[in-house]
């Protein structure tokens, strides 16, 4: 539909916007930015504790962001496809193994006290050594599987 949100968005630019958005952040609030601390924030709001406001207008303007993104450039990640695990696997495994996965990503970004985007993008820029540990962890982890995944389905995935 428009030409002017390609899919992916080229790494030069979303990149230095990133690190303007990350160092403006500090500049101006002394916050951090991630994800899963704007989800905490969602479901402390649930229980009735005091929130950080801004985190839950961070949050929605993902959710929306991403599907306006996927709406106006006729993204190929709208709507239900999961890529090539999507084809080997049938709805009910596909759902669970989705579901245990979310569930590791969530337990794993509390135990390390932030995600994946909270320790690479503001943990790394404030030069902190767990951040730094972590985020080398999740690359690491990342590659592993791809490979471990790869090898034992002879390439299917």
């Amino acid at each position: 539909m428009f030409d002017l949100l390609p899919v992916p968005a080229p790494w030069y630019i979303v990149g230095p916007l990133m690190g303007l958005v990350i160092a403006g952040m500090y500049a101006i609030t002394n916050n951090h930015l991630g994800v899963s601390g704007a989800y905490v924030q969602f479901v402390d709001r649930a229980r009735g504790r005091t929130i950080e406001v801004w985190r839950l207008w961070f949050l929605g303007g993902l959710i929306l962001g991403a599907f306006a993104v996927a709406v106006l450039a006729e993204s190929p990640q709208l709507g239900l496809g999961y890529g090539r695990l999507g084809e080997l696997l049938p709805l009910g495994p596909l759902v669970g193994v989705l579901f245990l996965g979310g569930v590791l990503l969530g337990f794993g970004a509390r135990w390390m006290g932030a995600c994946t985007s909270g320790h690479g993008l503001s943990g790394c820029s404030t030069r902190s050594r767990g951040s730094f540990v972590a985020t080398i962890t999740f690359f690491a982890t990342a590659v592993g599987a791809t490979l471990l995944l790869h090898a034992l389905t002879g390439g299917a995935l």
